[in-house]
Order: C-alpha cells, then sequence, then structure tokens
C-alpha cells in the first residue's frame, strides 16, 4: 500500500535553486530530482568517496567496503523503499548517494581529529561539509559555485536526521543563504534515506566485521535479532557454509528491517492524518521509522558493533595513526598556509585559513592524506592489516 500521494515531493512543486537556470543547452527529459541525482553522480565529491574509509582503510582490500559503494548500497535500499511507499525515488536516491560526500579520509577518525584541529574556528562536521561541497566547492558549471541542487535536495541533506536546533557552522553558513527552515521535520524521503543509511551500515558492517575476523560471531549471536536469522537459516540450510550463512544473514536481516519500516510508516503517517509534505514537515515527529520492538533490537545492534567492531582492539592502531596523520596535515596547514595549492588562498584572516585548511584536508583520500603526510610530515605507520 502507497501513501497517500500528496506526501510524495514532486518536482514540478520544487521551490527550485539559489542560481536561475534558463533552459539552456540539452538538458534531455529529466526532471529537477532526477537532474539533482545526476550532479551529484558526476560531482567530483562522490569520485572521491571509492577511496574513502567506511570501516577499514581504503587501501586495506579490494573486497571490504568504502564510502562509495556504501553509498550505491543505500541508494538501493532507499529507492526500494521510496518505491513501495509511492515516494519520489529520484529524490530518495540522490539524497542517499550524497549522504557521505562531506567525510573527511579515515571515516569517522580523521572526521573527529579535524574537529578538533579548527575547533577554535567553528569546527568540521561531516554533515554540513556535505552541504558546503555542493553549494560552495564543487566547481563544475560556469555560472555559479556548487552543484546548485534544488531546495528540496538541500533540506533533506541538512535535516535527514531530524531538526536540526544548533547547526554547525557550515550548515549555518548554508542556511542563511537557503533558508531550509532547520526547525522542522524534512520530507518523507530525507527520512526514508537516513534509515537506509541505518540498515545499510548495520547489516555490511557485519557482513565487512566477520569476514576480516575482527567481530566476532559469538557476541553477535548473544543479539536475540541476529540469533533468530542466523538460527532460521541453519533450519532452512543445515549444511550451508559459513560464508554463505552470513550473507544469508545479511539479506534476512534487511529484508525484516524494511518490512517493519514499510508498516511502522505506514501506520505512523494513517495515525497523523497526514496528507501533504507540509503536514510532513508539521507533524513533530518523524513519520518514517521503525516500530518499538525494531528500534530496541537495533540500538542492541548498534551497541555490539561498537563494543565489538568499531571499537575493536585490531582497529584501534588504526585509528590512532589515521587521527595522527590528520592532525599533523592540519597543524602543518595552519601553521604555513603557503603549503597549500594556490587555488585554497582565499582571505588571510585566521578563520578564513582555518576554513580552507579543513576544506583541502576534507576532500582529501586516505591514499592522498598519507602521500601528503609522508611529503610534508614524515612516515605513516599504518598497520599492514586494517
Amino acid at each position: 500500500m502507497t501513501l497517500p500521494p500528496g506526501i510524495a515531493a514532486r518536482p514540478s512543486e520544487s521551490r527550485g535553486r539559489v542560481h536561475a537556470e534558463p533552459d539552456q543547452g540539452p538538458r534531455g527529459p529529466r526532471d529537477a530530482f532526477q537532474r539533482d541525482r545526476d550532479r551529484i553522480v558526476h560531482s567530483v565529491a562522490f569520485r572521491r568517496l571509492r577511496h574513502k574509509t567506511q570501516v577499514f582503510v581504503a587501501p586495506d582490500g579490494d573486497h571490504y567496503r568504502v564510502r562509495l559503494t556504501h553509498s550505491v548500497e543505500v541508494a538501493q535500499i532507499g529507492r526500494t523503499i521510496a518505491r513501495v511507499l509511492g515516494l519520489n525515488e529520484d529524490l530518495t536516491e540522490a539524497l542517499c548517494l550524497a549522504h557521505d560526500l562531506g567525510h573527511p579520509p579515515f571515516g569517522h577518525a580523521g572526521e573527529d581529529a579535524l574537529d578538533a584541529a579548527i575547533a577554535p574556528h567553528g569546527g568540521f562536521d561531516h554533515n554540513g561539509h556535505t552541504l558546503r561541497l555542493v553549494t560552495r566547492l564543487e566547481t563544475t558549471y560556469p555560472d555559479f559555485d556548487g552543484l546548485n541542487l534544488n531546495w528540496e535536495t538541500l533540506e533533506g541533506l541538512a535535516k535527514h536526521n531530524g531538526p536540526v536546533t544548533a547547526p554547525q557552522w557550515a550548515l549555518a553558513g548554508v542556511d542563511a543563504e537557503v533558508g531550509l527552515e532547520l526547525q522542522t521535520f524534512a520530507s518523507l524521503e530525507a527520512q526514508v534515506a537516513a534509515l537506509a543509511d541505518d540498515i545499510a551500515y548495520d547489516n555490511h558492517d557485519i557482513d565487512d566485521g566477520l569476514r576480516a575476523g575482527v567481530l566476532p560471531l559469538d557476541a553477535l549471536l548473544e543479539l536475540p535479532f541476529v540469533a533468530r536469522h542466523w538460527d532460521a537459516i541453519g533450519r532452512r540450510w543445515p549444511d550451508l557454509p559459513m560464508e554463505r550463512r552470513v550473507k544469508a544473514l545479511v539479506r534476512d536481516q534487511i529484508g525484516t528491517m524494511v518490512g517493519d519500516l514499510l508498516a511502522e510508516t505506514r501506520r505512523r503517517v494513517a495515525g497523523n492524518g497526514a496528507e501533504t509534505i507540509a503536514d510532513v514537515r508539521a507533524a513533530g515527529m518523524a513519520l518514517a521509522g521503525f516500530s518499538a520492538e525494531l528500534v530496541a533490537e537495533e540500538r542492541a545492534l548498534k551497541r555490539c558493533l561498537y563494543a565489538n567492531l568499531y571499537n575493536a582492539p585490531a582497529l584501534q592502531p588504526v585509528r590512532v595513526e589515521a587521527q595522527r596523520v590528520v592532525a599533523n596535515l592540519a597543524a602543518a596547514y595552519l601553521d604555513d598556509p603557503r603549503l597549500l595549492p594556490d587555488a585554497w588562498h582565499r582571505g588571510d584572516c585566521p578563520e578564513t585559513t582555518a576554513r580552507n585548511v579543513a576544506d583541502y584536508i576534507a576532500g582529501m583520500t586516505d591514499p592522498f592524506a598519507i602521500k601528503r603526510h609522508e611529503e610534508l610530515v614524515g612516515p605513516v605507520e599504518l598497520p599492514e592489516k586494517f
């Protein structure tokens, strides 16, 4: 069952772009949200995600997920959910593909180090930096900086995790120009994109963690949610090899979470009486979500992943060295901004310099950050594994 048709975002009713674009050049049959999605896919920032850490450092192995493959997997899940609910698939897909554009090298470890390095000048947040990338730092078009995305796409990137009461420096700057109504909830397309992200990384990080031998299966099987699926697979295929059983586990858990999300979202929309996007934004709560039972199980799964994977002793040397690399690069550039490429010299006050440094480092891939550190500071001693 789809939702009321007025709830879906309509490209013909978009609030438009900051920079008016006259109908010039070969635009083809694409609507506004399809063009946004395609601009994201063709951006430099999107291509760089192929060498940015998801859980394991990007150069570590061919089969581990990186930010790019993760984003594609999120988009697949989000697009499917949007289709079943009758939401706008193209807007949902655009938000899923773009949600991690602002990540610096080395994932959250790199983000923490970069945030600390420029804390006196507003700090760093990957979500705010995503907005900064798509509104300022991409330089694809001759008439404006950024990708000039539609208001609904920018709103979704800003608020996909809910209303923002205290926007970080970068997001506040974009909001001042665009007016993203940060105190309200975003469209259902944006809410679905955020949940698709949770579904993807909860399950795919299990896959990568078990493959790497870092995440202990016994710890996962202490969770009733995982144990139910694991045991059901064993009953269906008693002799299934471990590798295939893990893949079946990931698939089945994704299916369960998607099914729960669909049912709960329908229930919430019906209970709220929402008929339009305006109703969704004014609902005072997220209308897309998991049931209370699955929320509890998903939180337990996240706690298990943090304890046994993200904060695993085997990964700590990598995290420490990654943070050292980013911190040293930031210190070197802040101490002597002349080390930055010429294109990154924009203004000379301390705050502007700090922002230039953050923008430049955040755009680095893992291998490029390692290379620049070796050139400017000294050797990088990442463990051979992880």
